[in-house]
């Protein structure tokens, strides 16, 4: 599984001016599937190969490539290739190797560039929310960490439970007061798991909340969740605790948290549009957001999924643009990338921000980025 501390340390890599080798390999399902990585990915390298050979490269520069792309390739025919996407980032000469895989498909690609090409994986990422999924009825409750494709148990309840009544003599005074009782364990009951719900929040920091059960007991129960818990249910659905099948509540889960995900998108693109028109601390565009970044004033950057531009940056400075062989913040020549978006991404990233990438349809489309600020931009350099 991706963790944390892999994304921070490609983030963070430093190659010392020696290309980075990024590879992502879309795996399907299949016996067939192995074999056809091989052949895509033998497609990939025989593309990048002539680099080794380029001599407007350094010799350790052609070497290092070389040997990532033979470890590569090596690792794909040794590795067991599971379905969802294979990311490789290398640089031998700066010792990087980190082979990751990604829950779901991204396009084939190779980047060569002097910083790994994350933005596919930060984008897969964005839409994993660390989900905490409860099936509960009024005597059990099963509890399961949703995050990244796969979905493993954290709890489980029994509450104690009535034997069942024999309503002979006194029937209607003692159906009254078992039916009592049978309602004061279950508000014992919801009691508990929304305890251990408060409880499994604060320790694994779980950022949404789905819950299923009968249809007549999930109100009930949502009551009795804490007040900081609340707002992270992202949805319910219907099932019978006693015969719900873990694969049929998995992917009931994950449906509602791709609905969540795709109206987060929505709203957070609605709002910073709308401050954009009304002239408030945002930005909407790649040149605007480019200077953003470059100022390190973005608060929240939306990136259209799948866009991608080429441009320019200043590792001196920061600079990034669209075009420009000198930086005009510091005179330093600028280094040509690929994709400027993803530069804008790490940019982001390192200086705090947060990013979102927007599947959904929206007016995003139309500018590829756009931004929320933490104060209005000054003056871009050169201009007017």
């Amino acid at each position: 599984m991706v963790t944390a501390e892999t994304v921070d340390r490609v983030l963070r890599f430093d190659s010392g001016g020696i290309p980075v080798l990024s590879v992502y390999v879309g795996v399907d399902e299949g016996p067939g599937s192995r074999s056809a990585v091989r052949t895509r990915l033998s497609s990939l390298m025989h593309d990048i190969r002539p680099l080794t050979e380029d001599r407007s490269l350094g010799h350790e520069a052609r070497l290092s490539l070389r040997n990532d792309i033979n470890r590569i390739e090596d690792t794909v025919r040794d590795d067991f290739v599971v379905p969802g996407t294979l990311v490789t980032f290398a640089c031998s000469a700066a010792g990087l190797f980190e082979e990751l895989r990604l829950p779901r498909t991204v396009s084939d690609r190779v980047v060569v560039d002097l910083t790994p090409w994350v933005r596919p994986m930060v984008a897969v990422l964005d839409e994993y929310h660390r989900t905490c999924v409860a099936a509960v009825d009024r005597a059990t409750a099963r509890l399961w960490e949703l995050y990244l494709g796969e979905m493993h148990p954290v709890g489980n309840v029994r509450a104690r439970t009535l034997r069942k009544p024999d309503f002979s003599g006194w029937h209607g005074l003692v159906e009254h007061r078992v039916r009592n009782k049978a309602d004061t364990l279950t508000r014992r009951h919801f009691h508990q798991v929304a305890t251990l719900l408060d409880d499994l929040f604060r320790a694994e920091g779980y950022e949404l909340l789905i819950v299923g059960g009968h249809p007549e007991d999930v109100p009930g129960f949502l009551q009795f969740l804490p007040k900081a818990i609340r707002p992270k249910v992202a949805g319910t659905f219907d099932i019978d605790e006693a015969t719900g099948r873990e694969a049929e509540i998995r992917r009931t889960a994950e449906g509602i948290v791709d609905r969540y995900e795709r109206e987060e998108e929505r709203r957070l693109v609605a709002e910073v549009m709308e401050r954009v028109a009304v002239g408030d601390a945002a930005a909407a565009g790649l040149g605007q957001c480019l200077w953003a970044g470059s100022a390190a004033a973005v608060q929240l950057l939306l990136v259209q999924d799948g866009a991608t531009a080429p441009g320019v940056v200043c590792d001196e400075s920061g600079w990034l643009a669209t075009a420009g062989e000198t930086c005009p913040l510091c005179g330093m020549r600028t280094r040509r990338t690929p994709d400027v978006i993803d530069e804008l991404v790490e940019a982001v990233m390192a200086a705090g921000g947060s990013i979102e990438h927007v599947l959904a349809d929206t007016t995003l489309k139309q500018h590829m980025v756009a931004a929320s600020l933490r104060f209005p931009l000054p003056p871009v350099p050169g201009a007017g």
